[in-house]
């Protein structure tokens, strides 16, 4: 590093070990990206304590040039912003040039999600593995309970899976689900969505009366003997993971939060409004709902491409 640079990084090292009680790793993170902008600031005839905000503005552009993800350009950023910190606070340097510099902008991925099809196979698997009776009977109820529903309201799983036993009273075609916060919110049931969960309820309540323990009732609907008294989501993501194998769907693509995505997507592609969408899910801010909008883009785009009048002259002369 030219003049004091390499000086001047070995003392912020020493701070970030004996004051801040840094690991290792996060040392060793420090003085590779640390080193990586010093190297390439040599080349514009600049050093590291030296260099200006557009020096290193031209430092992140050469990151993002070099193909370096967001994520990774933020994370030399902020090396880069602690060190000047240091530079500051102990009057080796009169600013901070990182002060002014914004963060590299990290491209939210789109959520995974399943086709129509694949749910309907998984929907389908379920429902005949419960109408088969036999050996664990309950369980297989249960599963088709908790597909059904999850698919039906888009809830999150930690509100499945702790749903109270009450909702088996309900005779309407609504649920009223507590969610973030405690707020709820009011979401429709489909008629299989209602159905499961009588059958299931049905068929605990049995369960229930020929308990010999003593522990006949719960105050959930899904029960368990585990700590928290409901059934852990693990133990359902598992078990539908299991359920995906034997319907032939990829299980690497399958979890309880798939499902709500699908929720979801399937809703905005056929016509749902946004915001309708948001308050089901239990978002309170649409932004988070905003995931979804490349699913009504695809939908906008085929509206146009299927009514506007010249896409239709254009296919006519095709």
């Amino acid at each position: 590093m030219s003049d004091l640079s390499a000086a001047h990084v070995e003392a912020f090292l020493e701070m970030m070990s004996a004051e801040r009680g840094a690991a290792v790793n996060t040392l060793q993170s420090y003085e590779r990206d640390l080193e990586d902008a010093s190297s390439h600031l040599r080349t514009l005839g600049t050093g590291l304590t030296a260099a200006t905000p557009d020096d290193l503005r031209g430092y992140l552009a050469h990151l993002a040039g070099q193909g370096f993800k967001a994520s990774s350009q933020a994370r030399r950023l902020s090396a880069l912003r602690q060190f000047y910190k240091f530079l500051y606070a102990e009057g080796m340097r009169g600013d901070d040039p990182t002060g002014i510099l914004d963060a590299p902008k990290k491209g939210r991925s789109l959520p995974k999600t399943l086709s129509v099809d694949d749910v309907s196979r998984l929907i389908g698997q379920a429902e005949t593995e419960a109408a088969a009776g036999g050996a664990d009977h309950l369980g297989r109820l249960r599963m088709h309970a908790l597909i059904e529903l999850l698919y039906a309201t888009g809830m999150r799983v930690s509100e499945l899976v702790s749903l109270p036993a009450s909702v088996l009273a309900q005779n309407g075609r609504f649920l009223v689900i507590r969610g973030k916060g405690n707020k709820d919110r009011l979401v429709p049931l489909s008629q299989a969505a209602i159905r499961a969960m009588r059958a299931y309820g049905e068929a605990l309540a049995d369960e229930m009366a020929r308990d010999e323990t003593g522990n006949r009732e719960s105050p959930w609907l899904f029960p368990s003997s585990g700590k928290q008294g409901f059934l852990p989501r693990q133990v359902f993501a598992r078990d539908l993971k299991s359920l995906a194998a034997r319907a032939g769907i990829r299980v690497a693509t399958i979890s309880p939060h798939v499902l709500r995505h699908a929720f979801a997507s399937h809703l905005l592609a056929n016509g749902a409004d946004l915001r309708a969408v948001q308050e089901l899910l239990g978002h309170s801010d649409i932004s988070t709902t905003q995931i979804y909008t490349h699913v009504l883009e695809e939908r906008l785009h085929n509206l146009v491409q299927n009514h506007h009048p010249l896409a239709k002259q254009a296919k006519k002369q095709d």
